[in-house]
């Protein structure tokens, strides 16, 4: 069955690469790549529970493995890198950005919190007094 998740034959053709020979020893995985890949994908675009991914997928403790040696070895960043070049490039652009923007509601708030809290003993908001 294909879910709205899979990654097309294009897409999978520009992460192929960072998946070829990764193989342990000589034996041969019992599933495909882009399997696992489009397992993990199933789990991050629904937000369903690993244990509740569907059984077209392969089992879920195998595509979870999967997701995790791929993060301790960072191959989420090399592959997402990958493609902010590459779309990059695609728009005419330069392969990596020239700056960066933070947004500043963002550091507004952090502040605002040291100054505002809930006191537990008094059930009041910021207010130094007794109730």
């Amino acid at each position: 069955m294909e879910y709205p998740s899979d990654l097309t034959d294009s897409q999978w053709e520009r992460i192929r690469k960072f998946f070829e020979g990764k193989n342990r020893g000589k034996h041969l995985c019992k599933h495909r790549k882009r399997e696992l890949m489009n397992g993990v994908l199933h789990v991050v675009k629904t937000g369903c529970q690993w244990r509740q991914l569907p059984h077209d997928f392969p089992p879920y403790t195998t595509v979870w493995n999967f997701y995790r040696r791929a993060c301790i070895k960072g191959l989420w960043d090399k592959i997402l890198a990958e493609l902010v070049k590459t779309s990059r490039v695609a728009a005419g652009r330069g392969e990596m950005p020239s700056y960066a923007l933070v947004d500043s509601q963002s550091v507004k708030t952090t502040g605002a919190a040291d100054e505002r809290g809930i006191d537990g003993g008094k059930k009041q908001k910021g207010e130094s007094g007794t109730s």
